[in-house]
C-alpha cells in the first residue's frame, strides 16, 4: 500500500474533522397557532354568507329546472301517446307534487313520472314580495295573450296530442312562481307555459325585474 500524499492527507483530515450541522425541526408556537386560527375564522366569517347565497341559488335553479322538466315531459307524453295528458300540480302537506297524470284520474299512480318541490323552495302565489310580471307580459307582445298565475294552488294543465295546452281560452299563458317563503336571498324563478306548449324560465332578484334565462 503506497503512502498517502500530502494532498490526500489534507483532504482526509478535512473530511474527518469537518463539523456536522444537525438539522433541527422547529414547530409552531402557541401564539402562531392562535393567530392562524383567528385568521381562518375571519376568512370563514367573510366567505360563509356568500357560500350560503350561492347554495340557495343553486337549489332554486335546480327546483326551477326540475319543474320545467316535468311539464315538458308531460307534453311529450301527450304527443307520444297521441292523447290528452294532464300535468297535475297538487299540494302535499308543506310540499308540492307535480306529475304527468297519464290516465287523468287526478291521482298519482304507480309508474307515473313525478317531481316533488320540497325544502326551502316552494310554489308561491302571485303578489306579495314577488316582482310584478310586467316584463313577462311585455315579452308576450301584442299577441293578445293573457298571463294567468296558477301558482300556490292545486292546478291541472292539459296537453293535447299536438303538445299544445288546452283551455277554455286559447290565449292563456300560465305561470308558476318559485322561491323561498321566508327569505329572498336567491330571488325568484317563474315557469311560463305558452299555449303552444313551450316552456320558458325567468329569473328575478328580490325587488328587481324579471329576465328570461331559457
Amino acid at each position: 500500500m503506497r503512502p498517502a500524499t500530502n494532498e490526500e492527507a489534507v483532504v482526509g483530515k478535512r473530511a474527518k474533522f469537518a463539523p456536522v450541522e444537525l438539522a433541527t425541526n422547529r414547530g409552531f408556537s402557541l401564539v402562531e397557532l392562535v393567530v392562524a386560527v383567528a385568521v381562518l375564522l375571519v376568512l370563514a366569517a367573510v366567505a360563509l354568507p356568500a357560500l350560503t347565497r350561492a347554495f340557495a341559488t343553486y337549489q332554486l335553479n335546480d327546483a326551477a329546472s326540475r319543474l320545467a322538466g316535468i311539464i315538458k315531459f308531460t307534453r311529450y307524453e301527450a304527443i307520444r301517446l297521441n292523447k290528452l295528458v294532464d300535468c297535475a300540480v297538487q299540494q302535499s302537506g308543506a310540499n308540492w307534487v307535480v306529475y304527468a297524470d297519464v290516465n287523468r284520474n287526478h291521482q298519482l299512480d304507480p309508474g307515473e313520472t313525478e317531481d316533488a318541490i320540497t325544502g326551502q323552495n316552494t310554489l308561491l302565489p302571485a303578489g306579495g314580495a314577488i316582482p310584478g310580471p310586467g316584463p313577462i307580459a311585455t315579452a308576450l307582445g301584442s299577441s293578445g295573450l293573457t298571463l294567468t298565475s296558477i301558482s300556490g294552488s292545486n292546478a291541472v294543465i292539459t296537453f293535447d296530442p299536438r303538445g299544445s295546452v288546452t283551455s277554455e281560452n286559447s290565449n292563456v299563458v300560465y305561470v308558476l312562481y318559485l322561491g323561498n317563503a321566508v327569505g329572498s336571498d336567491a330571488g325568484y324563478r317563474a315557469i311560463v307555459l305558452l299555449p303552444s306548449g313551450m316552456v320558458h324560465v325567468w329569473t328575478a332578484p328580490a325587488g328587481g325585474v324579471w329576465q328570461q334565462v331559457s
